[in-house]
């Protein structure tokens, strides 16, 4: 609702026809000026939207107005008239009208924009960041700001109206021994110690679990220390932060389900692939996408092929030689179309090099007079032809078609393989753009090995309960533990991690003893879930989806930082505030603390 105040009547979007003869008052930016002679003709735009409004000449406002640059802030008092059929604006919603002016008010003058605010013009992120508030004024970023806040607004209310209550949990705490880089925060109180700014609200929301409270939400801010990338703010990000007592991980599937499809329902027009995410086994994921994080808009995947070329039918030594070192080959079939000139695949395999890969093999598929398909290129010259129509059987071949490979070992082969995947998707463009595909990637491993070290170390979440409980911990091998741990993936972005959280403190100190963590250093490093733990903890199960992430991808923005107000840059500075900073002595002294900056 909008008073009307010494300012204004109206707002600048709310004017129509039926308000023709009324005298008004408005307040707002100077958006546009056209000078058409006798008249000035004015965008006024607020918050709300624009109004065209008319100065005629031989009023004694007209010299003052010429004086004004665009951007600042006047208010006006005038009579609402219909425009001529002529002149009438149907791209918006006060275009029937505009206001005569009899009297301004200028209220603030605008310097020499470093930034135009109407048009698309297209400025660096370091102008623009370091002027954020005139960014933000852009018709493009303020819609994103606006569907930001209705997003958030529908996903509370939605948890609101299915039983969950919301919470506010600490944001000073203690540092964390996992997970990503803590900020941490000196204390003046208590000399040589820190607080910890929150990476999630992890153990908090266990702890109100272990309380007695049965489910829980927040829109809650997390803080990491982390490099920026497209989908990553560095600094700070925002999720809905979920937690739910006696409950399964089929659950929690139900619920984020549910909030999920039902906000992009509500806020695009696109396709959904599916109410009920379909559920992918991590290690199908891998070995068919190529990552856990698959795209599913885009059809191709991965085929392994090593057994086609061990056979004695194959003269190719290359994938042989790899494949006797602990190599596999993995298959991408693409429809490249009939005829695809030399210079595709020639562009295909420079870009494999430039990937750090040894190239990208190849076999081109032609029809014979008779109707045969066959294969083409240095890979197809060495196999059999028995060996190239099982190929073409096995992975129904038809004329338009190439099969690309990959030779490596099982992990580099499944990495690069995914980016072949994506990079030939968008080459083709096969990837349907106007489609959000779901799924959830289950069955995460419970540990693995860290290749630097050679040490077990949690693969995922060390709060997560191991399937098979303690009785896996103690009798199976480590390596093969799957855990109770889940992501959901959209359009091969992660929007969130979570898991069915270990609740026996007898299996969470065998876990963590898994890891080379004994129950002394367990106690010490997490005191109070150890302690929670020993007074009756419930079953309970959670997920934190990213709002930054969803917002990025109801908006069809590329980057992160065009959906957060105040956003850092990639080298975690806020060009605006011009943060971090450097504090004075007297503040440094009060914390017990001293800089020691290394000179270059």
């Amino acid at each position: 609702m909008l008073y009307s105040n010494k300012y204004r009547t109206n707002s600048c979007g709310d004017l129509k026809s039926s308000d023709v003869n009324k005298i008004v008052k408005l307040s707002g930016w100077m958006h546009s000026i056209r000078d058409h002679g006798g008249l000035i003709f004015i965008d006024l735009r607020d918050h709300y939207g624009i109004t065209q409004i008319v100065i005629d000449q031989n009023s004694i406002i007209f010299k003052e107005i010429e004086t004004l640059r665009l951007e600042s802030v006047i208010t006006v008092s005038g009579k609402v008239i219909s425009r001529s059929n002529e002149t009438v604006n149907k791209k918006i919603e006060t275009g029937e009208i505009e206001i005569l002016v009899e009297e301004l008010e200028v209220i603030s003058k605008a310097e020499v924009l470093p930034m135009q605010i109407s048009g698309d013009e297209n400025y660096n992120d370091e102008l623009r960041l370091t002027n954020r508030f005139l960014d933000l004024r852009r018709n493009k970023m303020k819609n994103n700001i606006l569907l930001r806040s209705d997003i958030i607004q529908f996903m509370r209310k939605s948890m609101l109206d299915i039983g969950f209550k919301e919470f506010q949990t600490p944001i000073l705490t203690a540092s964390s021994p996992e997970g990503a880089r803590d900020y941490l925060v000196a204390s003046r109180l208590h000399p040589g110690k820190f607080y910890a700014l929150p990476q999630a609200p992890q153990q908090f929301k266990q702890l109100a679990m272990v309380s007695g409270f049965d489910k829980y939400f927040q829109i809650a801010p997390c803080f990491r220390d982390e490099d920026a990338r497209s989908d990553r703010s560095p600094g700070e990000f925002y999720q809905l932060d979920i937690e739910m007592s006696f409950c399964t991980q089929e659950d929690v599937f139900n619920v984020v389900e549910k909030i999920i499809y039902n906000t992009f329902d509500n806020f695009s027009n696109k396709k959904i692939n599916s109410s009920n995410f379909p559920k992918i086994p991590y290690l199908e994921a891998i070995d068919k996408y190529g990552t856990d994080k698959p795209d599913l808009r885009n059809p191709l995947t991965l085929k392994d092929v090593t057994t086609l070329f061990m056979d004695e039918k194959s003269n190719f030594q290359v994938f042989k030689n790899i494949i006797k070192k602990g190599g596999i080959v993995k298959a991408i079939v693409a429809p490249i179309g009939e005829n695809k000139p030399r210079s595709f695949f020639d562009k295909l395999n420079s870009w494999a090099r430039e990937e750090g890969a040894s190239g990208l093999g190849y076999i081109n598929f032609e029809k014979k007079d008779d109707g045969v398909i066959f294969g083409k290129g240095p890979i197809a010259n060495n196999l059999h032809i028995d060996l190239q129509s099982t190929l073409i059987e096995s992975l129904n071949i038809k004329l338009g078609d190439a099969i690309f490979f990959v030779c490596d070992k099982y992990k580099e082969a499944t990495k690069f393989g995914g980016i072949v995947i994506n990079k030939l998707a968008e080459d083709l463009n096969l990837i349907k753009k106007d489609e959000f595909s779901f799924c959830w990637i289950v069955d995460f491993p419970m540990y693995e090995i860290d290749e630097a070290t050679n040490k077990i170390e949690f693969s995922h979440n060390p709060f997560s309960m191991p399937q098979g409980g303690k009785k896996a911990l103690d009798q199976e091998d480590p390596l093969t533990i799957k855990a109770f741990q889940y992501d959901i993936v959209c359009n091969g972005i992660e929007l969130s991690s979570g898991a069915i959280r270990n609740h026996d403190l007898r299996t969470m100190i065998r876990a963590f003893e898994i890891a080379g963590y004994d129950k002394k250093e367990i106690e010490n490093k997490f005191p109070s879930l150890y302690n929670a733990f020993k007074f009756g903890a419930p079953p309970h199960g959670g997920i934190a989806p990213g709002i930054d992430r969803i917002v990025m991808l109801l908006a069809e923005e590329p980057n992160i930082r065009e959906v957060i107000m105040f956003p850092m840059n990639q080298k975690a500075e806020d060009l605006l505030m011009g943060a971090p900073n450097i504090v004075n002595k007297n503040q440094l002294k009060e914390l017990n603390i001293e800089t020691v900056i290394e000179e270059e």
